[in-house]
């Protein structure tokens, strides 16, 4: 360990946190090889306050319990009660039906003008977004922001014309950045659907893979990328995520045909 340099030391201790381990079994670190000819040494826990024991469930009552909830049909009528993207990301900070929420740091509910023409749907928080609340943030944001700059739109814009809003399917970053479940998608769906209702854009940009499964039912982006299909009653283009770019710059021409796609349908509309 004397031999670590800084930055490798820095990653391991990111690696740690990213398992969970972030605290201290004692308040100081134990040399455990010095340790081989003494006592065993035990932290001593503070006596616990006394609580009421409450009976054990039973495994079946504990199962029907949970089949009573139907967290999707919560979903819908929560989203549905909502009549404004205030009031509906209230209703998502409230929704205690999905467990990602237990797990993030924070909701990630959208990021740019919900004025826009064009709204694109993305997949889940990562771990950069999770941190700092908006979606598509750090190297696969500022990719993103370059492909739309190269068309004319941007995030950060003051025209609607030239704006875009940018949300995900999931509100939540998954546990270790996994995929998204199914589940999760359905579960979380009437929100995005809603929240698509009340931006009402002209254009749907649905940005990877689950974006694609969450809102058409389909899957495999490779395949459907640049064919345009309608979402609510919208024309949507799917197209590669700018963390895909990253890892396979070669679809980067995919990319920008794309784009060029999306910028024409604007002009037309």
């Amino acid at each position: 360990m004397d031999d670590m340099g800084y930055h490798e030391a820095l990653a391991l201790l990111d690696w740690q946190i990213e398992l969970g381990a972030d605290e201290a079994i004692l308040d100081a670190p134990v040399d455990r090889f010095a340790l081989e000819d003494a006592a065993p040494v035990v932290p001593v826990a503070a006596p616990a306050a006394a609580r009421p024991v409450q009976p054990a469930a039973r495994p079946v009552e504990a199962a029907a319990r949970a089949d009573t909830v139907d967290a999707v049909a919560v979903a819908r009528d929560a989203a549905a009660a909502a009549r404004d993207l205030p009031s509906l990301r209230a209703a998502m900070e409230a929704f205690a039906h999905c467990p990602l929420s237990q797990t993030a740091t924070r909701l990630v509910f959208a990021d740019g003008d919900p004025a826009a023409r064009v709204m694109i749907v993305g997949e889940a928080p990562g771990r950069e977004e999770d941190q700092q609340g908006k979606p598509c943030v750090g190297q696969a944001g500022q990719l993103l922001d370059r492909m739309l700059a190269a068309i004319g739109l941007g995030r950060t814009a003051t025209d609607p014309a030239q704006g875009v809003y940018i949300t995900n399917m999931l509100p939540w970053r998954p546990p270790q950045d996994r995929e998204p479940t199914p589940e999760e998608l359905a579960i979380m769906g009437p929100f995005v659907r809603r929240h698509i209702e009340l931006a009402a854009p002209d254009i749907l940009v649905l940005m990877g893979n689950h974006a694609c499964q969450g809102l058409t039912g389909k899957m495999g982006i490779t395949r459907l990328r640049g064919q345009w299909t309608e979402v609510m009653d919208r024309p949507a283009i799917p197209m590669f995520h700018p963390a895909h770019l990253l890892r396979k710059p070669h679809e980067k021409a995919k990319a920008w045909e794309d784009l060029l796609s999306l910028k024409a349908r604007l002009r037309k509309m």
